[in-house]
């Protein structure tokens, strides 16, 4: 099942929205493991100030197999070495196992930004709204795109998306509301998959500790337990009114958090920087022109997007992805705010030549430095010569953060 119109009896099936919460597993050591597949299936800390003579530093993300040695995120990166030696030193030191030691790397920000944007353009293709939380976890309103009795298998195909295409996983939480899709996306992780169905929220919150709740903290938790209220259930059942004596307003949500009840629409945070689709081949691939066609069908379908939200854009790139997982992105900035489809692709195919005979894995295309407009669009004519625009050689991109290029050159920096 892929994204596109409405779903045969879905009319009658759809009264109650479906909400999907995706979050991906240990998404920063994910990442690692695709740059360095030999980290597979190894203890793995990803994080600052583990290097020798660094005092100061703490766990970014710690993988599962870390986690058993105790290792947390959050956590001092000194107690995270005390409890995980690093591999390089248990190596040579005689006093320490080299069998309970693991791997520590440091946080590489634009690499996961360039992963998570693959896995954000297949989010948008199967919903038209979606709220990205974080780098690693977004909800969608999918109440358009599938029913109830199709939402499993429509949430699995999401997952092995993720999985095949961008070579993370994801773990998947779909309910009625977004604070039980929460919770639903956390209770089989890793590689989770868990459909709360309307009329077995409540029952699905009961056995679900307070601290688990959308909006209840560290405090809100323990004054919750010093009054005999451990689980959802208990909560659900307190009265009300003695709830928001104790709490205030807040007391009234709790209550109503703790019966399922939460009907927040699922909202895109502000305006997108970007808009990107990207497309992995089936088996790395050397030919120049399958290639450049999965380019051209994803310039489409990029621009297509642009069009339909009324945005223009100042920059277009591309990424290429070459085994075993390198990332390579490259764009160009225009003179100014466009809506062209046809400049999407030729700019597309133009930096796509300096990987030409390159074997390639994923390609995908993407428009930046937006801006929105309901009036007329901008279209800027005599763009069969791109880069006579500028008589001094270069074109202009935001001077703030990047300057500008010499004519022909793309800049280097990550899909975010």
């Amino acid at each position: 099942m892929t994204s596109g119109s409405r779903l045969p009896g879905i009319a009658e099936e759809a009264s109650d929205r479906i909400v999907v919460h995706a979050d991906m597993d240990c998404f920063y050591a994910s990442c690692e493991r695709l740059r360095e597949p030999a980290l597979e299936d190894e203890p793995l800390v990803v994080g600052m100030g583990y290097e020798p003579g660094e005092s100061v530093g703490a766990v970014a993300t710690a993988s599962y197999e870390a986690r058993a040695h105790g290792v947390e995120s959050a956590q001092a990166i000194s107690k995270a070495l005390d409890l995980l030696p690093r591999k390089r030193e248990a190596t040579t030191d005689p006093d320490l196992d080299v069998d309970a030691a693991g791997f520590y790397r440091p946080v590489d920000m634009p690499f996961y930004e360039s992963i998570s944007e693959g896995v954000r353009a297949i989010l948008h293709e199967h919903a038209e709204t979606v709220r990205e939380v974080s780098i690693d976890e977004a909800y969608l309103d999918v109440t358009d795109r599938t029913s109830w009795g199709e939402v499993e298998a429509f949430a699995r195909e999401l997952k092995e998306r993720i999985r095949n295409e961008v070579g993370v996983t994801a773990s998947i939480g779909v309910a009625p509301n977004m604070s039980t899709a929460k919770i639903a996306s956390d209770a089989e992780k890793p590689d989770g998959l868990v459909v709360v169905r309307p009329g077995a929220v409540e029952e699905f919150l009961a056995p679900v500790p307070v601290e688990e709740l959308h909006g209840v903290g560290p405090v809100t938790a323990r004054e919750l337990r010093s009054r005999g209220i451990e689980v959802s259930a208990e909560l659900a059942d307190a009265d009300r009114r003695a709830l928001i004596e104790a709490f205030g307003e807040r007391g009234r949500e709790l209550h109503r958090r703790a019966r399922g009840e939460d009907d927040r629409p699922v909202t895109p945070k502000g305006r997108p920087k970007s808009l990107s689709r990207e497309s992995a081949f089936a088996d790395p691939t050397d030919a120049v022109a399958e290639v450049e066609n999965r380019v051209r069908t994803l310039a489409e379908a990029v621009a297509g997007r642009a069009r339909r939200k009324d945005a223009l854009y100042r920059t277009i790139g591309i990424k290429v992805v070459t085994p075993p997982f390198e990332v390579n992105t490259r764009e160009r900035s225009l003179p100014g705010p466009v809506e062209e489809p046809e400049l999407v692709e030729r700019v597309a195919l133009d930096l796509l030549e300096e990987f030409d005979g390159e074997r390639v894995r994923k390609v995908g295309v993407r428009v930046s430095n937006l801006e929105f407009a309901s009036a007329q669009q901008a279209r800027l004519d005599g763009w069969d010569d791109v880069d006579a625009e500028d008589d001094h050689g270069t074109v202009d991109a935001d001077s703030d953060d990047r300057g500008t290029y010499p004519r022909g050159q793309a800049s280097l920096t990550d899909f975010d």
